[in-house]
C-alpha cells in the first residue's frame, strides 16, 4: 500500500470520527508535503530514518510549532497504519516534537470589552459580540448555531464541538436581550440566531468594531473565547470546569 491508498483509508476513519473538513483539508496539505518530500511510495518500506530526514529538512524554514504539527500528522497518520494491520512497525512512533516556548493567551480587558459594545450600530453587531464574549465558543460553533438549538428560559444553548462532541453553554441576560432584538428585526428564514455569517464575515465584522473602536490590541473571535476562559479563572472557577466550559479534553487545548 503506498501514502496515498493509506490516506483514503485515514481520511475516511476521521470522518467517521466527526473530524471537521477544516481539519482534513489542514491534514491533506500535510500529506502533499510529506509525499513531496519522500515520494508516494509503499508504506511497509518507510522508515525512521528517512522521516527523520524529511521533518529534518523542514525545521530549516518552519517554526518549532509549525513543525510540531507536521510532526502529529505523521505520528497520526502512521500509528493508523500499524493498528489497522497495514504494516508490521511503526516507523513514526520514536519522532518527538521540538521544544516550544509556552505562550501567554491573549485576552481583552474589561475596557477593550466595553468600548467594543459602546461601537456597536446594530442589533446583529450587538448579538454577535456579547454571544462570543459570554460563552467562549470557538468561532466554527459559533457560525453553525440554530435558533431551535437555544434553551431562552435557561440563556442557555447546545453546541457541537470538536469531534461532534455536545455541551451546553450560557449566555447572559443582556446577550439575551440583543439575540430577541436582532431576531425581532430579521424577516427571513434562515434558522441561525445571526443569520448564517461565515467565518471570515464573522472575523471581518469583529475588526470593523474594533477599527471603530480604537481598540490597539488586535480583535478575533478566539481572543474571545480567552477572555471568557480568564474571567472564569478570575472568579475562582476550578480548571476542571473551565476545561467542560470550553469543551476541551486537556485544559491545555485551545
Amino acid at each position: 500500500m503506498k501514502l496515498k491508498e493509506l490516506w483514503v483509508l485515514y481520511e475516511a476513519d476521521k470522518r467517521i470520527l466527526g473530524f471537521s473538513p477544516h481539519t482534513l483539508k489542514a491534514y491533506a496539505l500535510q500529506l502533499k508535503m510529506l509525499i513531496g518530500g519522500i515520494g508516494d511510495i509503499e508504506i511497509e518500506e518507510i522508515p525512521l530514518d528517512l522521516l527523520k530526514n524529511y521533518l529534518s529538512k523542514q525545521s530549516e524554514r518552519l517554526k518549532p510549532s509549525s513543525l510540531g504539527h507536521r510532526i502529529r500528522f505523521v505520528r497520526s497518520l502512521f500509528r493508523f497504519a500499524f493498528e489497522e494491520g497495514h504494516i508490521s512497525r511503526n516507523p513514526a512512533l520514536k519522532l518527538r516534537e521540538p521544544k516550544t516556548d509556552k505562550r501567554i493567551p491573549k485576552f481583552l480587558i474589561e475596557e477593550d470589552v466595553i468600548h467594543l459594545k459602546i461601537s456597536c450600530l446594530s442589533p446583529r453587531e450587538y448579538a454577535l459580540l456579547e454571544f462570543l464574549y459570554c460563552t467562549g465558543c470557538r468561532v466554527g460553533e459559533v457560525q453553525k448555531k440554530n435558533i431551535e438549538d437555544i434553551d431562552w428560559e435557561n440563556c442557555s444553548v447546545i453546541v457541537n464541538g470538536k469531534g461532534a462532541k455536545q455541551r451546553e453553554v450560557y449566555f447572559t441576560t443582556e446577550c439575551k436581550i440583543w439575540l430577541k432584538r436582532y431576531l425581532e428585526s430579521r424577516h427571513d428564514s434562515c434558522k441561525a440566531p445571526t443569520r448564517r455569517m461565515s467565518i471570515p464575515t464573522i472575523r471581518y465584522s469583529l475588526k470593523k468594531l474594533a477599527t471603530r473602536g480604537k481598540i490597539a490590541v488586535n480583535v478575533y473571535p478566539h481572543r474571545f473565547r480567552h477572555t471568557y476562559a480568564c474571567q472564569l479563572l478570575d472568579n475562582g472557577a476550578p480548571l476542571e470546569f473551565i476545561q467542560g466550559m470550553l469543551g476541551h479534553e486537556k485544559a491545555s487545548t485551545s
